[in-house]
């Protein structure tokens, strides 16, 4: 059976660390099943990023979109910083490292902001529960003092993009993530 990780951080966050199984011929993990999660969201898209060591990617965030990481190759340190006005964890930031030799995978709510330093050359496998919407496609500095974030790399190297992103104290209040009530 899997460890399933609710992160004591972030509400929402989970962390899975998958069971691994192996012999002489190779291994076999089961990386994903969307029973391990309380938010249950069914993924309907996977994607690959490939990041050469020292690349900073983010920090991006949805309204309506999950995402679920798993890194195959490499070393990548994960940051994220809960947006959601409402959530008992607004404003908490966690870093954490994904490693290829190490079988961990990370499902990220709506409204976590979320980024990832290259450690190493990196390949990033994730499933997102939405297509590509690009009103739906948010960021956040990725220096962001209020962020308080150690992205583990001298000199990042970014996208234009994520160079030009708002502070939390930036973002309009209309592209502010709410919490989502459970009952």
């Amino acid at each position: 059976m899997p460890n399933i990780l609710p992160s004591t951080t972030i509400a929402d966050v989970v962390v899975v660390e998958p069971d691994a199984h192996g012999d002489r011929r190779g291994r076999f993990v089961e990386t994903y099943r969307r029973s391990w999660f309380p938010l249950g969201r069914e993924m309907l898209q996977g994607n690959r990023s490939e990041k050469q060591a020292g690349a900073v990617v983010g920090l991006h965030y949805h309204l309506h979109q999950a995402d679920y990481w798993y890194v195959l190759r490499g070393r990548a340190r994960v940051v994220l910083h809960d947006l959601r006005m409402g959530s008992p964890t607004d404003g908490a930031t966690l870093t954490l490292d994904l490693d290829g030799d190490e079988d961990r995978g990370l499902f990220i709510p709506p409204g976590v902001a979320h980024g990832f330093a290259s450690l190493t050359d990196v390949l990033l496998w994730y499933l997102v529960d939405g297509y590509y919407n690009p009103a739906d496609e948010l960021g956040l500095a990725w220096d962001d003092p209020a962020v308080g974030a150690d992205w583990g790399v001298s000199e990042p190297v970014l996208s234009s993009r994520d160079q030009a992103n708002p502070t939390r104290s930036g973002i309009e209040a209309a592209l502010r993530p709410r919490a989502v009530l459970r009952t």
